[in-house]
């Protein structure tokens, strides 16, 4: 019932010497992370006290500790080989005891690690991979494992950051709980190759479309791609530490790169309810062949006003794809704007103005 919020489980393994119970539900036995399993341990070698309520030595009661933990492992790992459609399910009921395991036990995180199963986009939506057979799949060349957070398989597969994967068939885990992104910064590598994240602007699956980037007559040059981003620092200076263009993206305008963890800046909020809003400066990456990056280079030059409101809902909306956006109801008023300006084909009220008209409502309103 734990996985429902019910309650915190206790540990289940009580500790008897000779057929004689010295410790129920012993706390000492297995690592915190396996208080699911159940059972008894009995030593004859264990030191008692004469009152034989504690034991003397905590040197055995690790080892142990540490005996039990490396069989459960080996037995779990068993299971998986022989009987993975059954392991896949035993996986979905205790699957957040293993990958807790992965982020508190350090000793044994490598090898707890091999009894993960994640969500891939090569796979059906009821199958689940482990980290070993995502390798074995890969590419002799590939020694990175890709990953995507997302709330939904469904939201995953149609993020922008799984564009370049689609487009260049590119395997990648689909990790949809929260604690699934703590289990990969805690892990780094596995087997030798690198865990990381979709939304790294270190990934280029496409290194040989880049070299062509140039001479393409598809969107915007080297130049005008220059001059958008010159005018997009302008207008995002206070939101956008660094624009720059990338090849990744296929049906998007633009994209965050290497922001903060969605799942810790959520926890972060949970613990303190004044960090609710506060966003930092943002890295944007731009894709110069999208129509809207073509027209908004061209209208930028002619109407200030219109460019700049979609300036900003451009980069709002890449905000909402990262799972950044925490107040979507502060761009409704500029949503509303773009709409009359594009129904009337009137110029759109500026974003201050537009700010002005909602306070006036309000004071009305009062």
């Amino acid at each position: 019932m734990e996985k429902y919020g019910m309650a915190r489980l206790d540990p289940s393994v009580s500790l008897y010497s000779k057929k004689v119970l010295i410790e129920s539900a012993s706390p000492d036995i297995l690592p915190d992370w396996l208080r699911f399993v159940k059972g008894v341990v009995d030593s004859e070698d264990l030191p008692l006290s004469i009152t034989r309520e504690k034991m003397q030595d905590t040197k055995l009661l690790r080892q142990i500790n540490e005996a039990l933990t490396r069989r459960i492992i080996r037995y779990l790992d068993e299971m998986a080989r022989k009987d993975r459609e059954g392991y896949n399910q035993y996986f979905k009921e205790f699957g957040g005891f293993l990958k807790e395991g992965v982020c508190t036990d350090y000793n044994s995180k490598t090898a707890i690690a091999k009894l993960l199963r994640f969500q891939s986009n090569k796979l059906d939506d009821t199958d689940l991979t482990s980290l070993d057979e995502y390798i074995s799949r890969c590419p002799p060349d590939q020694n990175q494992i890709y990953f995507l957070c997302a709330g939904s398989r469904e939201s995953a597969l149609a993020s922008p950051y799984a564009e370049s994967f689609k487009k260049n068939g590119t395997e990648f885990l689909i990790l949809v709980n929260p604690i699934d992104e703590m289990v990969m910064s805690n892990l780094e590598k596995y087997n030798d190759k690198d865990l990381v994240g979709a939304d790294r602007s270190s990934i280029n699956l496409d290194k040989e479309e880049e070299e062509k980037d140039d001479d393409s007559d598809v969107g915007l040059n080297k130049e005008k791609a220059n001059d958008l981003i010159a005018f997009l620092k302008v207008k995002l200076g206070t939101k956008a530490s660094d624009i720059t263009v990338t090849n990744r993206l296929v049906d998007s305008p633009a994209i965050i790169t290497d922001h903060e963890s969605v799942a810790i800046r959520r926890m972060m909020q949970a613990v303190n309810e004044q960090s609710r809003g506060m966003l930092g400066k943002q890295k944007l990456a731009i894709n110069p062949k999208h129509p809207l990056m073509v027209s908004l280079e061209s209208v930028r030059q002619s109407n200030d006003e219109v460019a700049t409101l979609v300036a900003e809902q451009m980069f709002d909306n890449a905000l909402v794809a990262a799972g950044l956006m925490d107040k979507s109801e502060t761009m409704l008023p500029r949503l509303n704007n773009i709409m009359m300006a594009l129904l009337t084909g009137a110029d759109a009220p500026s974003a201050s103005a537009s700010a002005e008209v909602e306070t006036e409502t309000k004071d009305d309103s009062k």
